[in-house]
């Protein structure tokens, strides 16, 4: 029997009511995301929400959380004071493997180095009623799709990359540890309802296109924020034709574009994964549900009347897409990109292809890999660049290892790495580069931002689909069209490359992973947690102090950041995983990648007590000792990517005051508000030129009200000020938990109350 199932039993035995309550309060025809959301609603709603301005408490059925995230939201959730979590959760370990040399050879090395911080997850885990996957058994969002993922269901994951379950039709959204603590303390949460962007699918996709390339396409179009505030809800003739894991791939990516999450409604597809993962008996109350598990028939026959913005994508026209270097939405197909590799001194060569991660590890994505290779093989090709692949779960990796796609990769020269994130997230010890290296790499993963994967800035690199990443290994450059050009054998034989072939599911059925899984202890009072004081990788948290009025005022800057600052260039991943335990520590990472307007420098911003540059996480202690408050200026999109809660919590704990800037990504905006900070946007973003480097700045908490503007009072060197109108998002609730210190002060003082 499918996991918690009777959690999945009592939500679709109140779905039909449900629906039928929310369509007579909207008093009109629903889409699916709204069956969902109206379905989950922490108390009835009275009068119909209004998208991109109502604020909402939701009910989600579960909880995810991956190793690097649920260091910090169970080191929250322990000081909660509650003994077991409220909702079906789980911690999956796949973030602290780092690839170098081979899957059994990482994974030894992490069980070693990771020991204490294992031993930590795994001991919470049995103790507050948690599911802990242990490291190797698989990929987060891979792990829950097989498992845990429901048509109708809403969850939470510690990571940007949950959507990935909208594959299965669950409304899954990334959010910051504080919102896990929230839910996994039996409390709403909330979300500011969203816009919807219906994205209709038609024709079929054929040749060498994939699922991944619809994905990119829309990043192409929508931009890395188009999607902020909205869920992408797909539909049309075309989703028929989509697998269940194809689909996972395209919610998975819709992070890039900014996207609260995307869905997919219930289908065919959808039932025969279900069955296939051993979970028939979801699929069996699904398929008797199904009228309320897609978009009313108004609605798919006139989307533009349901739907705030629609677009439409033809997939048989649809050509293989790639997507960079250093951004996700950098767009071209396959038949544009050679030119724009020339046109743009792009390094040809492609060092590195790497397929798999949590984007596109599924059964279907490597057997149309090994066709392709196998093909290769036969006609004499080898893989010109070194040719990576990350499994997204233990069960596929022994899955094909059984049916033979693993050797027929491994017969052109693939390296299989570890069941985890790995190169995907900067969890990479790459030898073969320095950093200044001008090389390009190419991937199968969703993220290409500066530095991600290599920690090297030069690195370019470009995001595609498996069958377009290997194609471009055995050419071992970009500018090679595989519809089209032939390659050059051993032999001196000319030869095309033959369009992959796959099987959505293996015919034989999974080979499953028995010892992934270990539950929670029947005796909670039986375990013991423990952190030694001594520790560089884990500390016990303390509480951050309610706000200070008085440190409001003459207020510095710490850096004004220029251009794209991701919660990478805040709070960067890769060697820094290590530290994702401990505050102090990993706060020493704190900018080191983001550019500083001022200089156009990394990690050198000025010390306003000694007129000196220093490193940012440096200046920022100093004015800390100094009892001084500081600022972040910020551009647009500011916190883009991650969900990781660090981003936040580190210049709160180094007496950060206001972060300001012309406009925020979702997750992180509301991960500041938990963590007791201001998040504020310049009603003018013009306004952001007027700041300067030796500027001095004060905000009147007074003024701090919902809907309401605050005045932010520059103070120039030469003794001119300026009066800078600032605007916010905080409702009544969340200036409590600004008021408090922290949304995690609300919920201690509640328990203990």
């Amino acid at each position: 029997m499918t996991m918690n199932f009777d959690v999945i039993q009592e939500f679709y035995e109140e779905l039909p009511a449900n629906v039928d309550a929310a369509r007579r309060l909207l008093n009109r025809p629903l889409t699916y995301t709204e069956k969902i959301l109206y379905s989950h609603l922490w108390n009835p709603a009275e009068r119909p929400y209004e998208r991109g301005n109502s604020y909402v408490e939701f009910a989600p059925d579960r909880v995810a959380m991956q190793d690097a995230t649920a260091q910090m939201a169970l080191l929250q959730f322990m000081t909660a004071g509650i003994p077991r979590v409220a909702v079906p959760t789980t911690v999956h370990c796949d973030h602290l493997i780092l690839a170098e040399t081979g899957a059994s050879a990482d994974l030894r090395n992490a069980l070693n180095l990771n020991k204490e911080v294992y031993d930590f997850l795994a001991s919470v885990s049995r103790k507050y009623g948690i599911g802990f996957w242990k490291p190797g058994a698989g990929i987060i969002h891979q792990v829950v799709l097989e498992n845990y993922a429901f048509p109708g269901g809403m969850m939470i994951g510690t990571d940007s990359h949950t959507p990935n379950a909208g594959g299965l039709g669950m409304i899954a959204i990334g959010v910051g540890g504080a919102d896990a603590v929230d839910v996994m303390a039996g409390m709403p949460w909330e979300l500011k309802f969203p816009r919807l962007i219906g994205v209709k699918l038609t024709g079929t996709m054929s040749g060498w296109t994939s699922p991944k390339d619809v994905i990119l396409k829309l990043a192409g179009i929508l931009t890395v924020k188009g999607g902020t505030g909205a869920i992408v809800e797909y539909f049309g003739d075309g989703c028929a034709s989509i697998s269940a894991t194809g689909k996972a791939t395209i919610c998975n990516m819709g992070a890039e574009i900014g996207a609260t999450t995307s869905v997919f409604a219930y289908d065919d597809k959808t039932a025969v994964y279900l069955r296939a993962t051993g979970r028939a008996d979801v699929a069996e109350l699904a398929d008797g549900l199904r009228n309320h598990l897609r978009p009313d028939e108004e609605v798919i026959s006139e989307p533009e009347s349901y739907y705030d913005q629609v677009i439409h994508i033809d997939l048989s026209e649809l050509e293989p897409h790639i997507n960079g270097p250093f951004s996700p939405d950098r767009a071209y197909p396959i038949s544009a990109f050679a030119k724009a590799v020339k046109e743009n001194d792009w390094p040809e060569e492609v060092r590195v292809a790497l397929i798999g991660s949590c984007t596109n590890s599924s059964y279907e994505d490597l057997d149309r890999v090994a066709s392709i290779a196998r093909a290769a093989k036969q006609k004499g090709l080898k893989a010109k660049s070194e040719f990576t692949i990350t499994p997204g779960s233990e069960q596929i990796r022994a899955t094909i290892e059984r049916d033979g796609q693993l050797q027929d990769m491994e017969a052109i020269g693939g390296k299989v790495l570890a069941n985890a994130c790995g190169p995907c997230i900067g969890q990479w010890k790459r030898h073969d580069v320095k950093k200044g290296d001008r090389n390009s790499i190419v991937t199968s993963f969703n993220r290409n931002f500066t530095g991600r994967n290599d920690g090297n800035p030069d690195t370019h690199a470009f995001v595609a689909s498996p069958e377009t990443v290997v194609a471009l290994a055995l050419a071992g450059r970009l500018t090679f069209d595989f519809t089209r050009d032939a390659l050059t054998n051993e032999n001196g034989e000319r030869v095309v490359l033959d369009p992959p072939q796959g099987e959505e599911l293996p015919a034989r059925g999974f080979v499953p992973d028995p010892e992934g899984l270990v539950p929670p202890a029947d005796d909670a009072n039986a375990v013991a947690v423990s952190v030694a004081d001594d520790s560089e990788r884990l500390q016990l948290l303390t509480p951050f102090p309610p706000p200070d009025a008085k440190e409001y005022q003459d207020m510095v800057i710490l850096i004004k950041t220029k251009g794209k600052c991701t919660t990478d260039h805040i709070s960067m991943a890769g060697p820094w995983l290590r530290y994702r335990g401990h505050l102090d520590n990993i706060s020493n990472n704190m900018f080191i990648g983001a550019t500083n307007y001022f200089n156009d420098s990394v990690n050198r911003v000025k010390n306003q007590l000694t007129g000196e540059y220093d490193e940012v996480p440096k200046v920022a202690r100093a004015y800390k000792q100094a009892g001084i408050g500081w600022i972040v200026v910020g551009d647009e999109n500011y916190g883009e990517g991650s969900s990781r809660e660090h981003a936040a919590m580190e210049p709160r704990h180094l007496g950060a005051k206001a972060i300001i800037t012309k406009s925020f990504a979702r997750i992180h905006e509301t991960n500041l508000k938990k963590q007791g900070l201001l998040p504020l946007t310049f009603v003018n973003p013009e306004d952001y030129d007027k700041i300067r480097e030796d500027d001095r700045f004060s905000l009147d908490l007074a003024e701090l009200a919902p809907g309401k503007a605050m005045t932010l009072i520059v103070k120039h060197k030469d003794g001119s000020e300026e009066r800078i109108p600032l605007k916010h998002t905080l409702n009544e609730q969340q200036i409590e938990w600004f008021k408090a210190g922290s949304a995690l002060n609300l919920i201690r003082k509640k328990n203990q109350s």
